[in-house]
């Protein structure tokens, strides 16, 4: 066993040639891999009482679970959202679909739609006498259409621009309220009617379902606004299903909604998409009161880039590594495999010359001894041997002394022991030669 030991010794101490090689191959493996995904990302998500960041509270939970952190940027809407994405002030934002055909052609290039969350119905809601058929109806009556650049007052003027009224000819009496004010002066009957956009869930949404002197009414032509408006959904939205407890509606009725599309700037990195996305399919996976159980996420509307990984996540799932690993292990090994490839290629004939530089460097150490043996023989060949062949022959004794302590593997101590008998030859010949000389000295 110690010979076992000492033999492995050698060989380590024979190759410790690869390690400066292995650290070089490794560091540049660590210094050209792409540094790995931050584990922090900021999402704008409109005002704090919205469905954007009810669903932002939700999607940041889920994603604490893998140790990432979502920080949530309130902002005064869906055109908010879009401004600050684009000016590189959050990684993501929700923005409802529609408001990126704001942007100029070059803008839009650099952004990139992670996918579709949810529909967001657009809810018109009346007071209790209020009488309603076409979106003309509503022009003598007090109407809140949303703030500017909330999602709501896109949606509004979109419809009203597809009947030709353009905002400079709206009404005095409409006016530009936020959803909670609006809400409340409608309730208070200061309004006659306001139009809302989030889900049938939304807490407000609620409350108006579940005050008896507002009612919810249906949005008539809903085809020929889809055939103007693509980016807009149909809705159906059955008798009762808002508050069966009041019948909110009060009949089957029938609107339309954009969809809530989640949006990535340039600052976001590409492979926190499969972590994002499957962050949101948890969070959305029972679905909701208008959006059936795993409906969501889907594709984002072709109006937005997709990136490569929200398309592979859409037709493929999540990466292999992922599936079974946490996040962040799963990103980083999935980064050095690929460069650990071509790592493994260049090893491959390193390793295979261990063997041959092994055997050189052993048998190194016993042939260098030759050196001395050569020379000799080669002044025996041509007589030009000092006069003093005592100081040769001690030399050579003491050579022999040094290759006592010579250590060379089991395997290779056959040659090592050729070595000693040819150095014991070279002295017995000196030997001899120094006995013949004496002895011519002599007889003369």
């Amino acid at each position: 066993m110690r010979r076992i030991f000492h033999d492995l010794k050698i060989l380590i101490l024979a190759n410790l040639w690869i390690v400066p090689v292995l650290a070089g191959l490794v560091g540049a493996l660590f210094y050209f891999a792409a540094p790995p995904p931050p584990m922090h990302a900021r999402l704008a998500t409109g005002a704090e009482t919205g469905g954007y960041h009810a669903f932002g509270q939700r999607l940041q939970a889920e994603l604490a679970l893998q140790g990432f952190t979502l920080e949530l940027v309130p902002s005064d809407g869906s055109q908010d959202n879009l401004s600050k994405l684009t000016r590189g002030e959050v990684e993501m934002a929700l923005v409802q679909s529609g408001q990126e055909l704001s942007l100029d052609e070059a803008q839009r290039s650099h952004l990139n739609g992670l996918g579709v969350m949810y529909r967001e119905p657009l809810w018109l809601f009346l007071g209790e006498k209020v009488k309603f058929e076409r979106l003309n109806d509503l022009l003598s009556l007090r109407l809140a259409i949303g703030n500017p650049g909330s999602g709501t007052h896109a949606v509004t003027s979109a419809l009203f621009a597809a009947n030709r009224l353009q905002p400079d000819a709206y009404p005095v009496t409409w006016q530009t309220l936020g959803a909670s004010r609006a809400a409340d002066a409608l309730i208070a009957g200061e309004l006659d009617a306001a139009f809302f956009v989030g889900p049938a869930e939304n807490a407000l949404i609620q409350r108006l379902a579940a005050t008896p002197s507002v009612r919810l009414v249906s949005l008539r032509r809903t085809e020929a606004y889809l055939a103007r408006l693509p980016y807009l959904s149909r809705l159906e939205v059955g008798e009762g299903m808002l508050d069966m407890q009041h019948n909110s509606p009060d009949r089957d009725i029938v609107t339309l909604g954009p969809v809530a599309t989640l949006v990535a700037g340039e600052t976001f990195h590409p492979s926190l998409t499969p972590l994002i996305l499957e962050a949101a399919k948890t969070v959305l996976k029972h679905g909701s009161l208008l959006d059936p159980a795993g409906s969501y996420p889907a594709k984002p509307p072709l109006s937005l880039n997709t990136l490569s990984e929200a398309e592979y996540y859409y037709d493929k799932g999540l990466p292999i590594l992922q599936r079974y690993l946490p996040f962040r292990i799963a990103s980083l090994a999935d980064r050095y495999i690929i460069l650990a490839i071509p790592l493994l290629v260049l090893l491959f004939p390193l390793f295979k010359a261990i063997g041959p530089i092994y055997q050189w460097r052993i048998r190194a150490r016993i042939y260098r001894w030759y050196k001395h043996l050569r020379e000799i023989d080669q002044q025996l060949y041509k007589g030009s041997l000092p006069s003093d062949l005592n100081a040769e022959i001690a030399r050579l004794e003491r050579l022999e002394g040094e290759l006592a302590r010579v250590e060379v593997p089991l395997s290779y101590s056959s040659e090592l022991y050729e070595l000693h008998m040819h150095l014991r030859y070279m002295i017995e010949r000196l030997h001899a030669l120094q006995r013949r000389t004496t002895a011519g000295q002599q007889v003369g």
